[in-house]
């Protein structure tokens, strides 16, 4: 099963797209000739990411500023989503955070749940019903392999991405035969480009170099992985590694091993 090809009325739609994979994935997209809408909070940068794909590789490119862990915001986009003929879903955008739970912000722990998780949800729920009618289309749900295992210090970020790898799994069950294809992106540490020494941040110390992951490479090979319909797709040695480790290790044994590496993420 093939991916749908680009067409005049057809969207792709990329969330998170204004920095990272999200952005790599608008721009593979566009190189395909697919015409998008790109979400993100961060309005500016999405217009210039606009203009750059419509400049380069022809195609129309819809900008819709939004917080997606606002459910009000969200709630337009879905609305929107459900009334459009939306070919591709990347379901893209989420956040993290390090240290221990009771040490963090509760607000933004629930806004952490409603964007990696529940929008997750909302948005596939939106575009899910055209897409089986049409008999055709994709969604590339990006998880991680932080969600096959117990993260202490991680704990609500692993928590949602055990949740969306989960659910990207079944729902692809779910859905053979009908002509839509879902792939779940379980990638480790990807960065689009090596940061000056001076910025780096505690992660970009800590992760040695050989281990990060090229952005736009991570989209090439996801949306490759989608149009063959895979079940999963996961680029790098850590992230192998750690999902690898997250299914055959006792958590009993990896968790205190992890989670003392995410505690110096926390301070």
């Amino acid at each position: 099963m093939s991916l749908p090809k680009p067409s005049p009325d057809a969207r792709a739609v990329v969330t998170g797209a204004s920095s990272g994979i999200g952005e790599a994935l608008a721009t593979e997209l566009a190189a395909r000739g697919h015409s998008l809408i790109v979400v993100a909070r961060r309005g500016e940068l999405l217009e210039a990411l606009a203009a750059k794909l419509t400049a380069e590789y022809g195609v129309t490119v819809e900008v819709r500023q939004s917080d997606l862990s606002n459910r009000e915001q969200r709630q337009e986009l879905v609305t929107e989503l459900s009334e459009r003929e939306i070919s591709i879903l990347c379901n893209n955008a989420g956040i993290a955070t390090f240290g221990p739970l009771s040490g963090l912000d509760p607000a933004y722990e629930r806004d952490q749940v409603e964007l990696n998780a529940v929008a997750v949800h909302d948005l596939t729920l939106a575009v899910m019903p055209g897409m089986i009618g049409r008999g055709a289309g994709g969604i590339l749900i990006t998880g991680s392999a932080a969600g096959n295992m117990a993260i202490p210090n991680n704990a609500t970020y692993a928590a949602t991405k055990a949740f969306v790898n989960t659910f990207s799994e079944s729902l692809r069950g779910e859905l053979a035969g009908t002509g839509v294809n879902v792939t779940l992106l379980a990638p480790g540490p990807v960065r689009t480009e090596t940061p000056d020494p001076a910025e780096a941040s505690i992660v970009d110390k800590m992760v040695p170099d050989f281990l990060w992951i090229d952005s736009a490479y991570t989209a090439k090979v996801s949306l490759e992985g989608l149009e063959k319909n895979k079940m999963r797709v996961v680029p790098g040695l850590l992230s192998k590694g750690m999902s690898a480790a997250g299914q055959y290790s006792p958590r009993s044994i990896s968790a205190p091993i992890i989670g003392s590496f995410y505690k110096k993420l926390g301070n």
